[in-house]
């Protein structure tokens, strides 16, 4: 019987049952984790400067990804005593090892961009006369 890696198409990896990785993935896929751990990959950054570097990010939903990653043990945050207190985030070694991970995943994504959005188009073509056809609006 073959190995499922070596069928095409075949999970790596199987999830069946719950096991334990959910909460972490959750952390990969939420809207901002990814666009701060690149920056933060490039060294320490400051929080308003983080803020103008990913683009979109509220000052809330930054100050609450910037939590959530320290509390995961990605991102670590250093107070420093000044007036105004001076705070610098960066990624711990753990934090630095998911970077691999990401630029595999934006390799792919710049791979694979114009194929997905020509399905897109073509898929948005198909469902715009289906729709039509139907007298519903696309």
């Amino acid at each position: 019987m073959p190995d499922a890696a070596d069928v095409p198409g075949a999970p790596i990896v199987s999830c069946a049952e719950e096991c334990g990785v959910r909460d972490v993935q959750d952390r990969l896929g939420d809207k901002w984790t990814v666009h701060v751990v690149v920056e933060l990959a490039a060294g320490p950054r400051r929080f308003k400067e983080l803020q103008r570097l990913v683009e979109g990010v509220s000052q809330r939903m930054l100050t609450f990804t910037l939590r959530r990653l320290e509390r995961d043990g990605l991102v670590s945050r250093q107070v420093y005593p000044t007036t105004p207190p001076q705070v610098e985030y960066s990624l711990t070694e753990t934090g630095h090892s998911m970077t691999h991970l990401i630029k595999q995943l934006i390799d792919w994504s710049l791979d694979h961009r114009s194929t997905i959005a020509r399905s897109r188009e073509e898929w948005d073509a198909r469902h715009a006369a289906d729709a039509a056809d139907a007298g519903h609006p696309a």
